[in-house]
């Protein structure tokens, strides 16, 4: 199977900004045991901006541009050698890409990010994919990662697309304002109706919602390619989601 991993600001830092050593470590470790098992892993990782506020010292994440593109120059630097430490201790090899929106937008730009993409995964390499937030002043398209997860699936020829965030999938209403709100398992149609219930933004230190989330796995869904919401607060959901087993919601004709 081929999947595309994202996974949000939320899972990868505490409230501090700090990385969440527990969470990473958890998540490194279940994707080289995947990739060990025969499968081609692609993450997708918010947290550049997080950890940058972290590491800076920032008491919040910055609202202006140039704060949150310094935000995102140090913090890059720090996700990327923690992931490439606790890859290497499992013998896999990262690769770095970073988007943005024009990247996505321009044919040639984009059939280059596929075939390097593409290509990568043929060598055996896992991967990291990210939005360039240094230099890069507009989201991509509708927004966030997320989006940014769809469109490396559909780029990718990906299986499975699976957003690993801080809720446990989509509910009826919203979980944390309402105690009689349910968890939809399985979806199997994006509608107006659907997408305008999802709320706003999600986390303080991120930028997505479901929103966002329902977007993406409806960019997904109209290329053929199931969606997992699942709760990245145990990475281990991960082995029960590939063998296809209920956790969290799965977008899916």
């Amino acid at each position: 199977m081929r999947v595309v991993i994202k996974v949000g600001t939320s899972t990868l830092t505490h409230k501090t900004g700090n990385l969440n050593i527990r969470h990473i470590e958890s998540l490194c470790r279940v994707l080289s045991d995947l990739k060990n098992a025969g499968h081609e892993v692609v993450l997708v990782s918010s947290g550049a901006i997080g950890m940058g506020v972290g590491k800076l010292s920032l008491k919040e994440r910055p609202q202006d541009m140039p704060t949150k593109q310094a935000a995102a120059a140090v913090g890059q630097c720090e996700l990327m050698y923690t992931y490439d430490k606790l890859f290497a201790e499992y013998n896999h090899t990262v690769a770095q890409i970073l988007l943005t929106g024009e990247d996505m937008n321009h044919a040639d730009r984009y059939e280059n990010f596929r075939n390097t993409l593409h290509r990568l995964l043929e060598l055996g390499a896992l991967p990291i994919i990210n939005e360039n937030d240094t230099v890069s002043t507009a989201e991509i398209a509708v927004g966030d990662n997320d989006t940014l997860g769809a469109i490396v699936a559909k780029g990718a020829e990906a299986d499975l697309l699976v957003l690993l965030t801080d809720i446990d999938g989509l509910y009826t209403a919203d979980p944390r304002k309402d105690p009689d709100a349910k968890l939809v398992s399985v979806v199997s149609e994006i509608t107006p109706e659907l997408l305008a219930t999802a709320g706003g933004k999600g986390s303080a230190l991120g930028t997505g919602g479901m929103a966002t989330k329902l977007s993406a796995a409806k960019l997904c869904l109209e290329a053929g390619i199931s969606t997992v919401i699942a709760n990245g607060d145990d990475p281990e959901k991960l082995y029960d989601i590939i063998e296809g087993k209920s956790v969290g919601t799965i977008f899916k004709k």
